[in-house]
């Protein structure tokens, strides 16, 4: 069963067609691979897909059953799809513990004057809260960093942060905007065991945007394709790795297709 499904999704800028009537589905509780070269219009993708960006006409999004293509990016995150980004965007003067809070606000179900007419009810939902929190916390290995501000982080403990904040809005679906960048191999190899873990403790479908093939080969049953905006290949990782379309938008045609296969492979 499809939990998202896309139809002719297009978006263009001025004169440039960054996505080019893409239409992919993604079965539930799978985890799906989109790769393309620099430029290709994965992150742009990400961007319709979330609400941040509204598509161009004859665009379709169906999310979970329901027609999101002109949604707001609060209505699609309400309905249970969460992102995280290429940049991070964490609150760094805030601690870890409130920042994956702040994932979780969606939720709350009380309103600004709460605190003060049901005082006693808030406090014990804050600290049911706190709890849950700490727990998911220690699950992606940050619980001893509760207190510390989200800027004195690492690199790789902010990235794992990052996705911390988006599993507690308690998503369907988990768009990972290369989760991988800028750490070293051993930590992608982590931080993907952990995407992978999740996926399974929280029943998440998972889409991954990823430079590092080796990353999505590795853990994607379907694979789809951008380049200069089109989806132009799509399958299992074998296929993909393996379809000339694929070889030539990243690497060309200067080397034998032996070589480039081994090269995509490494």
């Amino acid at each position: 069963m499809a939990l998202l499904e896309t139809k002719d999704l297009s978006i263009s800028f001025g004169g440039l067609k960054a996505v080019d009537k893409v239409s992919l589905k993604v079965e539930q509780n799978t985890v799906h691979g989109l790769i393309g070269p620099n430029g290709s219009g994965k992150s742009t993708f990400f961007n319709l897909l979330s609400g941040v960006y509204k598509p161009d006409a004859g665009s379709y999004i169906e999310f979970d059953g329901v027609d999101v293509t002109n949604r707001t990016a609060h209505e699609v995150a309400s309905l249970g799809l969460a992102r995280t980004f290429q940049l991070l965007r964490l609150y760094g003067e805030m601690t870890v513990l409130q920042n994956v809070m702040v994932g979780f606000h969606p939720h709350t179900s009380y309103g600004p004057l709460a605190p003060l007419l049901r005082g006693a009810e808030v406090r014990r939902k804050d600290a049911e809260l706190q709890d849950q929190m700490m727990e998911l916390l220690e699950f992606i290995g940050l619980v001893d960093y509760a207190d510390v501000p989200a800027a004195e982080l690492s690199g790789g403990q902010r990235r794992l942060l990052a996705l911390g904040r988006a599993i507690a809005m308690r998503p369907k679906m988990l768009l990972l905007d290369e989760p991988g960048a800028g750490l070293s191999p051993v930590n992608v190899d982590n931080l993907m065991a952990t995407i992978m873990t999740l996926k399974e403790r929280y029943n998440l479908t998972i889409i991954v945007v990823e430079h590092i093939l080796k990353v999505v080969m590795n853990t994607c049953e379907t694979i789809s394709v951008l380049d200069h905006g089109q989806k132009i290949s799509e399958g299992t990782p074998d296929f993909v790795k393996n379809d000339p379309a694929v070889i030539e938008a990243y690497l060309g045609r200067e080397m034998a297709d032996d070589d480039i296969r081994a090269a995509m492979e490494a």
